[in-house]
C-alpha cells in the first residue's frame, strides 16, 4: 500500500465532495417553493423546473449525512429540511394509500406517479437520517410507515395506486434484483438510526440476501442478473432476462458487505466479493475504459439504445464497494480497482471548471452534447454519497 498515493487520492476526493455539495446548493435549492431542482446544466442553469421526488429524498439523505460524518452545518440541514418539507407538502397521494409521485412541478402539482416504489425508499431513508441528526420523532415515523409500506409492496401486498405489473404476468412474471439490494440499502440506514426495531431489520436484511443470492446470483454465468423469473431462473431474452447492469451489481455488492460486517458472516463477504469481481471484469469497456451501462450475460447485443454509454453513478459505486473490499481484506486486486476507476472519474467525470461530475458520457468518456450535470435521475446522491464514503474507507485504510 502506498501511502502517499492513498493520500493524494483522498485530498482529491474531499475537494471533489466540497465542489459537489456547494454546487447543488448554490445552483438546485428552490427558495420560492423548497425542494430542489436537479435539471441542471453544466455551469447549474436550471433547464427544467419539473421536480424527481426521488431526488427530494436522496437530497434530504445527503445533507443530513453530511452532517453524521463532519459535523452540523445550518445550511445542510436546512437544505435536508426543505426537500423533506416539500415532499411532506405536495409528493404524497393521499388517495393512493400514501403512495408517492414520481414527478412533480415547481410548486408540487402531481406529474407522474410509477409502479417502482422508489419514492416511498428514498422519502424514508431521507426522513430516516434527518431524524438521526434533529432527533425530530415524526421524522422516524414518517421513516418507518414508507418503510414498510415499500416491504409490503415488494411482498405481494396489493397497490392501492392501483397500478399493475409491467409485464402481463400470464405470459411472463419476473422478480427484479433492484426490490431486495434497494430494501437492504434502506434497512441498513433504519437500523443505524433506529435501534429499538433492530431485530424487525435484521429479519428483513436477512430476508434480501436470501432473494438476491437464491434467486439473481448466477456464478455459472459469473454475473448477477437484473431480471430473472420468479424461481431464479433465465429468461432467455434480450429485453430483460440476460440483462447485467455492472453498475446495479457493484452497488448491490457494497451493501452486501456491509450486512456482513454488520452481521459478522464472513461467508457472505466472500459472496458479495464475487458479485463485485464478477461485475467489474464483465462491465470494464477495455477498449477506452470505464464501466458499460449495460452488457447481456451471454455476450449477445443488448436491447437497450444506451447499454455502452458510461454513467456517473456505476463508478462512484465502483469508488465505494473497491474501497471497502480492500479495507476489509487487504486484497490489493480491489486497489487496483479504486485506482483504475479514481483516475477515470478524474479524468472525464469531473469538471475542474464548474465543478460536480457530469452525468452521461458516450463511450469514448466525451460528454453528451449538451452536457449536463444533473436530471430527472441525477441530483445530490451518488456522488456526494461515494465521495463521503470514500473519504471515511481511507481514513480506516490509512487510520486517520
Amino acid at each position: 500500500m502506498d501511502r502517499n498515493k492513498l493520500s493524494q487520492w483522498r485530498g482529491w476526493i474531499r475537494a471533489e465532495l466540497n465542489r459537489s455539495a456547494d454546487f447543488w446548493l448554490a445552483h438546485g435549492m428552490d427558495k420560492e417553493s423548497g425542494g430542489i431542482y436537479t435539471c441542471l446544466t453544466r455551469d447549474g442553469s436550471v433547464f427544467s423546473t419539473d421536480k424527481s421526488v426521488w431526488m427530494q429524498g436522496r437530497c434530504a439523505w445527503t445533507f443530513a449525512a453530511l452532517c453524521r460524518q463532519y459535523g452540523k452545518k445550518q445550511e445542510w440541514i436546512e437544505a435536508s429540511r426543505s426537500c423533506l418539507d416539500f415532499l411532506e407538502r405536495h409528493c404524497i397521494d393521499h388517495n393512493a394509500g400514501g403512495r408517492l409521485y414520481f414527478t412533480v412541478t415547481a410548486d408540487g402539482k402531481p406529474l407522474r406517479l410509477r409502479r417502482y416504489c422508489f419514492s416511498e425508499g428514498f422519502y424514508a431513508i431521507g426522513n430516516a437520517e434527518f431524524y438521526g441528526q434533529t432527533g425530530e420523532k415524526e421524522h422516524l415515523e414518517r421513516a418507518r410507515r414508507a418503510y414498510q409500506t415499500v416491504y409490503d409492496l415488494n411482498h405481494g401486498a396489493p397497490d392501492p395506486a392501483g397500478l399493475g405489473p409491467k409485464t402481463i404476468p400470464e405470459t411472463r412474471r419476473s422478480r427484479a434484483l433492484a426490490d431486495p439490494m434497494i430494501f437492504l440499502n434502506m434497512t441498513n440506514v433504519l437500523r443505524r438510526v433506529d435501534p429499538e426495531q433492530k431485530e424487525k431489520y435484521d429479519r428483513y436484511a436477512a430476508e434480501c440476501v436470501h432473494d438476491i443470492f437464491a434467486y439473481h446470483h448466477k456464478p455459472a454465468l459469473k454475473c448477477t442478473l437484473e431480471t430473472v423469473g420468479v424461481d431464479g431462473e433465465l429468461q432467455d431474452t434480450c429485453t430483460a432476462g440476460r440483462v447485467v447492469n455492472p453498475g446495479h451489481d457493484i452497488e448491490c455488492s457494497w451493501f452486501l458487505m456491509e450486512q456482513a460486517n454488520d452481521t459478522g458472516d464472513t461467508a457472505l463477504h466472500k459472496q458479495a466479493e464475487d458479485v463485485f469481481q464478477f461485475a467489474a471484469e464483465a462491465g470494464w469497456d477495455k477498449e477506452y475504459g470505464g464501466l458499460l451501462y449495460f452488457i447481456d450475460c451471454r455476450g449477445l447485443p443488448p436491447e437497450a439504445y444506451e447499454h455502452d454509454m458510461k454513467l456517473w453513478w456505476p463508478h462512484n459505486e465502483l469508488l465505494i464497494a473497491s474501497l471497502m473490499a480492500y479495507r476489509d481484506t487487504g486484497g490489493e486486486k480491489y486497489l487496483d480497482w479504486f485506482y483504475k476507476a479514481a483516475e477515470y472519474c478524474k479524468t472525464y467525470f469531473a469538471d475542474p471548471d464548474f465543478g460536480e461530475w457530469y452525468g452521461y458520457l458516450r463511450r469514448d468518456g466525451k460528454p453528451t452534447e449538451p452536457p449536463c450535470k444533473g436530471s430527472t435521475f441525477k441530483g445530490p446522491f451518488h456522488v456526494p454519497r461515494s465521495l463521503m464514503m470514500a473519504d471515511a474507507l481511507l481514513g480506516d485504510i490509512l487510520q486517520e
